[in-house]
């Protein structure tokens, strides 16, 4: 006959305990899979928010410092100002996007400018977009609105922006939504650096830039994509040809010519940025306003040649003639010494002329004058 076992109160005590224990275990792994399921939230949020501001880019190259120049001025009411950076090709290397004013996707946005940022041991490229409200740039100072953090060049109001003159260039005569706030304007103390990080600017996104990175971003546009594949196509923008002085730093609009810097003073000087682009583009602009006159003056000089050349060809045979009277009046008694000057002066005239026609003409000239010359005694 089996043993039988009995149950008492202390086993059933313990048995509870361990179904207690089991369920607080099943709901402590209830919260940390959700604890874990927020934080890969979380992760990809972030994650798809740098991804709408940063492009796979990486060098081992810091960017070259930006260039000086003088802003253009805005010729349409509503564009926006993109400031110029280096972009960077695989085979080139670095090239300079010269800067531009730009529509807006939509009227209400702002654009956030492009910038490098080292981490990782590489020089990641940020690119730019447009958003509700500027966001994180890498504290980089291009100067005209963009002294590093956010943007005092202007802002929109009523659905139209009102451009802030003591910091941006506006043509006047299509521009009149304008104020002055020289309170903004920051000396910028002759820096130049293109990228964010050791050895550059040491700077972090603040609260403001921070929740601009939620918003919702849009891509740069098709003009801002093309502006940037003719500089990548234009030898002169690259670094290793133009030593970091590109030769077009900065365009009124995409697709127009080459801005040259006029010789007004620019209401972004205080910032360290225009004196050198605009000392440059005056003296080309110099140069180019003389090469029609000079060219006009070549032409006409090539016009009045053939003229000259006939008026001295008059003129040679007339002084040959006093020549030869003088000669005969001081030399009456020796003839024949007269007709040897008289032939030793026509051999170098023959010689240097250089027309057919000239030789046969001194040479039926030469017997009329020294018959001339015998008439005069």
């Amino acid at each position: 006959m089996a043993p039988s076992y009995c149950i008492g109160p202390q086993t059933k005590h313990f048995g509870f305990i361990i179904v207690v224990w089991i369920l607080q275990i099943q709901f402590t792994m209830k919260k940390i899979s959700k604890i874990l399921l927020l934080a890969c939230a979380v992760f990809f949020a972030v994650s798809a928010t740098y991804a709408q501001v940063s492009v796979g880019i990486s060098v081992g190259i810091a960017p070259p410092p930006l260039p000086v120049y003088v802003q253009p001025e805005c010729p349409v009411d509503g564009y926006l100002w993109q400031p110029g950076y280096w972009a960077y090709d695989n085979v080139e290397g670095y090239y300079w996007v010269p800067g531009v004013w730009v529509a807006p996707p939509n009227p209400g946005l702002y654009w956030t400018p492009a910038y490098w940022g080292y981490a990782g041991g590489a020089y990641g490229f940020h690119i730019g977009y447009w958003g509700p409200h500027v966001g994180f740039y890498g504290g980089i100072n291009y100067g005209y609105g963009y002294g590093g953090v956010g943007f005092v060049g202007g802002g929109w109001s009523g659905g139209r922006f009102r451009y802030n003159t003591a910091v941006v260039n506006v043509n006047r005569t299509v521009i009149h939504n304008t104020y002055i706030d020289r309170t903004v304007v920051r000396n910028n103390n002759g820096g130049r650096t293109s990228f964010n990080g050791p050895g550059g600017v040491n700077a972090r996104p603040n609260s403001r830039e921070q929740a601009a990175m939620r918003d919702r971003h849009i891509q740069p546009t098709s003009q801002q994509l093309s502006h940037q594949q003719a500089a990548s196509h234009n030898r002169s923008q690259f670094a290793s040809v133009n030593h970091g002085r590109p030769a077009t730093a900065a365009a009124s609009r995409v697709s127009a010519r080459p801005f040259s810097a006029q010789t007004k003073t620019a209401p972004h000087q205080a910032t360290g940025f225009g004196q050198h682009a605009q000392a440059r583009n005056s003296t080309a602009n110099r140069t180019t306003a003389r090469a029609p006159q000079q060219r006009a003056a070549v032409s006409h000089q090539t016009q009045r040649t053939p003229v000259q050349h006939a008026q001295q060809t008059r003129q040679q045979p007339q002084a040959h003639v006093q020549q030869a009277r003088m000669q005969q009046q001081s030399r009456a008694p020796q003839p024949q010494q007269h007709m040897q000057q008289a032939r030793a002066q026509q051999q170098p005239r023959m010689q240097q002329a250089r027309a057919p026609q000239q030789q046969r003409a001194q040479q039926a000239r030469a017997p009329q004058q020294r018959g001339g010359g015998e008439r005069h005694r």
